[in-house]
């Protein structure tokens, strides 16, 4: 592999890029988290059930997120990474606005479709950009204050989506210019969806970087090759599939975990608690911004440190951590009497949660070269999404409407999902040790 000796670029501009990325992941995420607080009314007003909301909030997300991530993540590899994060950013935009237009179940599928199509564009090619700014020493913190945008944006997006129901609630219908009447859960999807498209000229301030660390196949003069066939590439992983398999599953479980609190916590608090959602949705959403970004953050330390120490498996040992203390908080909440005790005890969960965000697209960064970043990135993506996003939402609804069958059930709901999910990942991130600091030592001693 070719180690590029060209000067990074200066640090004060690497971190604004990150801080201008971070900014687009923070609004995506608030786009994709604002279903989590309207479930109760949009039940009601589209009369459907727990498992059918689900589905909103994951699979129809999901169906072509992870569909057009590889091969967005591909064209990540070879064409202009601003160009594509941009107009990934205009069309999730519109078509979370275009969920407030929705009068039925299926229209609302097909709006949130087309916002998970827009979102596929962002994090491959984010990650690729960030690993071409820093050093591969000094990528955990950036790549962690990348990630933070996935707590921090659900944490506005549980305030924002609370303050504006808060606001509308009072009248049950609103009618606007062009639009007609419209529902104050449909008014949300419009405030919180048209403003995001100011993100789009913010994201022309970031200059497109140099790609480093690009793979050399021995061809002619031993040259390094931008662009790598999809057989190479696929060859490429094939041939590490035990570290790569860790860490797509281990990490497609543990998103799963967070995926599933995101979006039922709220609704548990109304049902068990008899709490109001704009009350429920500012106390989450605090914690959720600032322990899950602290947690992101903490997360990004602890492995930076250990790959100093020379520790090359650290990605993986602190997600271990991590998703053992989420079973033993998130259990703990759920079975509190009172709801301030359930707030207490999310508050080391939510920050448990957030561990091992970032660390997986710096775990999949350290073991893979340049060309084939983008599309690594998107295959984790694909199995983060697939798995985190359709069975975080819907396990807990078919716990609470096929195991339980009472949605006063939901915290058992959450309490049988937390056990399944954090036991798989730890047992998934502990098999794939050795594999990993395997691939990790081959890659070093080829000149990574």
């Amino acid at each position: 592999m070719n180690n590029n000796t060209t000067a990074y670029p200066n640090p004060a501009y690497a971190w604004y890029v990150v801080t201008v990325l971070f900014i687009a992941y923070t609004v995506s995420y608030i786009d994709r988290q604002i279903m989590s607080l309207l479930i109760e009314p949009i039940k009601q007003d589209l009369q459907i059930s727990d498992t059918q909301v689900s589905l909103l909030q994951g699979f129809a997300f999901t169906i072509f997120y992870t569909i057009a991530g590889i091969p967005l993540g591909r064209l990540a590899d070879q064409k202009n990474r601003r160009a594509i994060i941009s107009a990934g950013i205009l069309v999730w935009c519109f078509m979370t606005a275009a969920c407030g237009l929705a009068k039925n179940f299926s229209t609302l599928f097909l709006a949130r479709i087309g916002v998970g199509v827009g979102e596929a564009c962002l994090s491959p090619a984010a990650y690729s950009i960030i690993a071409d700014y820093f050093p591969k020493e000094k990528r955990g913190m950036p790549i962690s204050l990348y990630s933070m945008g996935i707590f921090f944006g659900a944490g506005l997006s549980f305030i924002i989506s609370g303050y504006v129901i808060q606001e509308v609630s009072q009248a049950r219908e609103i009618i606007l210019p062009l639009i007609g009447i419209v529902r104050p859960w449909q008014l949300s999807f419009f405030i919180v969806g048209l403003p995001g498209l100011l993100v789009v000229a913010l994201m022309y301030t970031v200059r497109e970087p140099k790609r480093r660390d690009l793979l050399s196949t021995g061809m002619a003069n031993n040259s390094t090759q931008q662009h790598l066939s999809i057989s190479e590439t696929f060859g490429f992983l094939l041939a590490h599939y035990q570290a790569y398999g860790a860490v797509f599953l281990g990490f497609a479980f543990k998103a799963t975990l967070s995926y599933g609190y995101f979006a039922w916590i709220p609704s548990m608090f109304v049902r068990t608690y008899g709490w109001e959602v704009s009350r429920i949705g500012y106390f989450f959403g605090l914690i959720v911004g600032i322990l899950g970004t602290s947690g992101i953050l903490l997360g990004g330390i602890l492995a930076d440190r250990g790959i100093r120490r020379g520790i090359h498996d650290a990605h993986m040992r602190v997600s271990i951590y991590g998703a053992a203390c989420i079973l033993v908080f998130g259990i703990t909440s759920m079975c509190m009497p009172t709801p301030e005790l359930a707030l207490l005890f999310l508050c080391p969960t939510a920050l448990c949660l957030g561990i091992p965000v970032g660390l997986a697209a710096a775990a999949v960064n350290y073991i893979t070269p340049n060309q084939l970043r983008g599309q690594a990135i998107a295959v984790y993506i694909f199995f983060a999404a697939l798995i985190g996003m359709t069975c975080g939402p819907t396990v807990i609804a078919l716990f609470t409407d096929y195991v339980y069958r009472d949605p006063l059930a939901l915290r058992w709901s959450i309490i049988s999902f937390t056990v399944l999910f954090a036991v798989l990942a730890i047992i998934v991130f502990g098999l794939g040790l050795k594999p990993y600091r395997e691939s990790a030592t081959i890659l070093i001693a080829n000149g990574r």
